[in-house]
C-alpha cells in the first residue's frame, strides 16, 4: 500500500487538522503498515490492530503530550508509537538497540508510563491525576485498559480508589471479548436507575409472586419474564457496576467507528468526574489466516497476538501466501512442560494445572483440551492463582502452577504467606526464567533465583534439559510439606525423550557432568551445556575443568562443596539470573564461611536492567556465551599463576 500520510507524521499535532476522510485513510495506512512490518520482523500484532481507530482518535482529540495517555501492558501501543514520531524506527521494534515492544519512558515524551505487565494503567494514571492536583495543573488524564487486564485485582483496586479521588479522570475499557448491545446515553442511565430502585424491586417481587398463582401457563410466563430481566441485566450491569464505584459510565460504543469515537471523546473529555468509556473492538482487526484444508479465512486473535518473523501465512484483506512448515528436532521447554503435565495427569488423578491468562505461552493448550475439568485459568490474577493453589493443596490436591518468572513476582507475598508458611506442596513451574529475548526487561526472568532463595522452607531447582525436567517434576510430586519451584528459560530443551522414564532425584543433589582438576564450574539449567562446551574448548590448552550440574539451587549440595573445598583454586558459578542475591552469592557465602582461600567468580546477569534483543545477542553481550567465559577463565588462571609464582 502506498503511504500518503503516515511518513509525514512527526507528532500528533500533524493530524489535528485532518478531515474525517483523511483520518480514516490514516487508520487504513497504520493498519496496513503495521501488518506488513510486524509479519516481516515479528512482534505483537493483534492487540494494536484492535485499537488503531482509538489511538488516532485519542491523539486527535487530546492535546498530547500535555494531556497524558496511559496504556495498559504496552504491546497495544504500536499505533501510538507511529503517531508520536517513531515511524522511521518502527522496523527496529523489539530488535537489539531498536524500539521497545512496549511503552518506554526513556524512548518518548509521549510514553508517560511503561508497562509490560497488565492491569497497571488505572493506578498509575490515577497517580498522575493526583499529581496534577498537587501541582495545580490542568492537563487531562486517560487510562486505556483491555478487558483481559480487568481480570487483574490491581485494576479494581485502582478503580475503587479513583471513585472518590481526583476530578477529570478517564478510563477507556477496550472490550474485545464481550458482546454487549451498544445502548448509550439517557435511556441506558434511566434503566440503570430503574432496575436498582427499591420501588422497582418491590413491584418486581410482587409481580413474580403473582405469576406463581396463575392457574395456567405459569412456567411459560415466568420463563418469559426471566429472559426479559436477564437481557436487561446484561445490558445494564456494566453501568451499574461502575456507577456504584463512583464513575460515570458511557457506552458501549463501536471502537472501530472512528467518527463515533472522536465524537464521544470530545463530549466527555472535560467532564470533571471519573468517567469510564466502554468501547467494543475486534482484536486483530484486519488480519485473516487461511485454513489450507478447507480454503477458508479465519480471524484468529490468539494466533495473531504475537507473530514470528516472516509470518507469510498471515495475510491482510483477501490475499494469502503459503508458508513452508519447518520442524525442529527438539522441543522447547514450554512444549516439554505441556507434554509432562499431560503424562502426569494420565497417571495421577490428584493433579491439576493453574495458569494466569497464559495457556498458550506456558504450553498448556494440550492439557486444557485433554483435562478441561482439571485446568484453571484464573485470568491476569497471579496472586489469586497462587493462593487458590494453596487452598487446593490444603485438601490433598497437587496443583502445578505455570506462570512466567517475571509475572510470579506479582504473587510474592502469596508464595510466602499462603504456601511456604503453611507448608503446602504447591509446584511452581517458572517459564521464561532468564533472558526472555525481544520482550525486554519487563519479561526477563532475572530475579526468581534471588527472590525465591531467601524464602524459608522452599525448594528451588533448574533442569539442564527436558529429560531432567521430567525428573524434577516427578520429584516435586513426592514432596508433601513444602513448595517446590522449577525454573526454565524460553529456549530449546536440548534433550527430551517423550517415552522416557522418570527418576526421583535426592533433594539437594548435584551431578558431576565432567571430572576435572584445575577449576570447577558450577552451572545452572542449560548453562551446563555452555560450561561443557567451555571445558571441551579449553581441554586443548591442557586446562582440565570440572563441570557440575547444580540442578538444586536450594538446598545446595553441601556434600559436594565440602569435597571440592580443598580441591580447586578457582570456583566459577554460571547462572541465567541476577548475580546479586543469586546462586553464586549462595555458593560464595558458603565457601567464605568455610574459610576458602581461593578465587571465586560469579557469572550472571548484572545489577542493571537488561534491554531487549535476541536471546543469543543478549547472552553474548552479558558474557554468558562460551567465548566470553573462555576468555574470562584464561585471565583468571593467568592471575592465579602469577600469584603462585610470587
Amino acid at each position: 500500500m502506498q503511504l500518503k500520510y503516515l511518513p509525514k507524521i512527526n507528532s500528533p499535532k500533524d493530524i489535528r487538522g485532518f478531515s474525517d476522510q483523511e483520518l480514516l485513510e490514516l487508520c487504513k495506512e497504520i493498519r496496513s503498515y503495521t501488518i506488513e512490518t510486524i509479519t516481516e520482523i515479528g512482534g505483537h500484532l493483534a492487540p494494536t490492530l484492535g485499537v488503531i481507530e482509538l489511538s488516532v482518535a485519542l491523539h486527535y482529540v487530546f492535546d498530547t503530550p500535555k494531556d497524558k495517555l496511559i496504556w495498559d501492558v504496552g504491546h497495544q501501543g504500536y499505533a501510538h508509537k507511529l503517531l508520536t514520531g517513531r515511524f522511521n524506527k518502527f522496523n527496529t521494534i523489539r530488535q537489539y538497540d531498536g524500539l521497545s515492544g512496549f511503552l518506554k519512558r526513556s524512548e518518548s515524551e509521549y510514553d508517560e508510563i511503561g508497562a509490560g505487565h497488565a492491569s497497571t494503567s488505572i493506578s498509575s494514571a490515577l497517580g498522575i491525576a493526583e499529581a496534577r492536583k498537587q501541582m495545580k495543573d490542568d492537563f487531562r488524564v486517560a487510562a486505556i485498559i483491555g478487558d483481559g487486564s480487568m481480570t487483574g485485582g490491581l485494576a479494581f483496586e485502582g478503580i475503587n480508589n479513583a471513585g472518590h479521588l481526583g476530578k477529570q479522570f478517564l478510563v477507556i475499557l477496550n472490550d474485545n471479548e464481550m458482546s454487549i448491545s451498544p445502548n448509550v446515553g439517557a435511556i441506558s442511565r434511566y434503566f440503570t436507575r430503574l432496575i436498582s430502585n427499591p420501588i422497582y424491586n418491590r413491584v418486581r417481587n410482587e409481580f413474580w409472586d403473582l405469576t406463581g398463582r396463575l392457574p395456567i401457563a405459569k412456567s411459560k410466563t415466568r420463563s418469559i419474564i426471566k429472559k426479559i430481566e436477564e437481557s436487561l441485566k446484561s445490558l445494564l450491569v456494566p453501568g451499574i457496576l461502575f456507577d456504584e464505584l463512583g464513575f460515570r459510565y458511557f457506552g458501549p460504543i463501536d471502537g472501530h467507528d472512528l467518527h463515533e469515537v472522536v465524537h464521544t471523546l470530545n463530549n466527555i473529555k472535560d467532564i470533571q468526574n471519573p468517567v469510564l468509556l466502554h468501547i467494543l473492538t475486534k482484536k486483530g482487526k484486519g488480519m485473516v489466516s487461511l485454513d489450507m484444508e478447507n480454503r477458508e479465512y479465519h480471524n484468529d486473535a490468539v494466533k495473531f497476538h504475537a507473530v514470528k518473523p516472516n509470518g507469510k501465512s498471515l495475510v491482510s484483506e483477501k490475499i494469502y501466501k503459503k508458508e513452508p512448515k519447518t520442524k525442529t528436532d527438539t522441543l522447547i521447554f514450554q512444549d516439554v512442560f505441556g507434554k509432562l503435565v499431560c503424562e502426569i495427569a494420565q497417571n495421577r488423578d490428584d493433579t491439576v494445572c493453574i495458569t494466569a491468562a497464559m495457556r498458550e505461552g506456558t504450553g498448556l493448550v494440550p492439557y486444557s483440551k485433554k483435562f478441561p475439568d482439571r485446568y484453571y485459568d484464573v485470568g491476569i490474577a497471579e496472586g489469586h492463582g497462587v493462593t487458590f493453589a494453596a487452598g487446593l493443596a490444603s485438601q490433598g490436591i497437587r496443583p502445578i502452577v505455570a506462570i512466567y518468572s517475571t509475572f510470579l513476582q506479582r504473587a510474592y507475598d502469596h508464595i510466602i504467606h499462603d504456601c511456604a508458611i503453611q507448608h503446602l506442596p504447591v509446584i511452581f513451574c517458572l517459564d521464561r526464567s532468564g533472558i526472555a529475548g525481544e520482550d525486554g526487561p519487563t519479561h526477563h526472568g532475572s530475579l526468581d533465583i534471588a527472590y525465591l532463595r531467601c524464602v524459608q522452607d522452599i525448594i528451588v531447582t533448574a533442569p539442564k534439559n527436558g529429560n531432567e525436567f521430567r525428573h524434577l517434576i516427578y520429584t516435586a510430586l513426592n514432596i508433601n510439606d513444602k513448595p517446590f519451584t522449577i525454573r526454565y528459560p524460553k529456549a530449546n530443551s536440548i534433550e527430551f525423550d517423550e517415552s522416557g522414564q522418570m527418576e526421583l532425584l535426592p533433594i539437594g543433589s548435584w551431578e558431576i557432568c565432567k571430572n576435572g582438576t584445575d577449576l570447577v564450574i558450577l552451572a545452572i539449567g542449560p548453562m551446563v551445556y555452555t560450561a561443557l562446551n567451555v571445558a571441551s574448548e579449553l581441554a586443548s590448552l591442557d586446562i582440565n575443568i570440572e563441570v557440575v550440574n547444580c540442578r538444586f539451587i536450594k538446598p545446595m549440595d553441601e556434600s559436594y562443596l565440602n569435597n571440592a573445598l580443598s580441591k580447586f583454586p578457582l570456583f566459577i558459578t554460571i547462572e541465567e539470573g541476577n548475580i546479586a542475591g543469586g546462586f553464586g552469592d549462595g555458593v560464595s557465602s558458603w565457601l567464605l564461611e568455610k574459610g576458602y582461600k581461593g578465587e571465586i567468580k560469579r557469572i550472571g546477569l548484572p545489577d542493571s536492567f537488561v534491554q531487549h534483543g535476541s536471546r543469543d545477542e543478549l547472552l553474548k553481550n552479558l558474557g554468558l556465551d562460551s567465548e566470553s567465559i573462555i576468555e574470562l577463565i584464561k585471565e583468571k588462571l593467568k592471575k592465579i599463576s602469577k600469584q603462585a609464582a610470587l
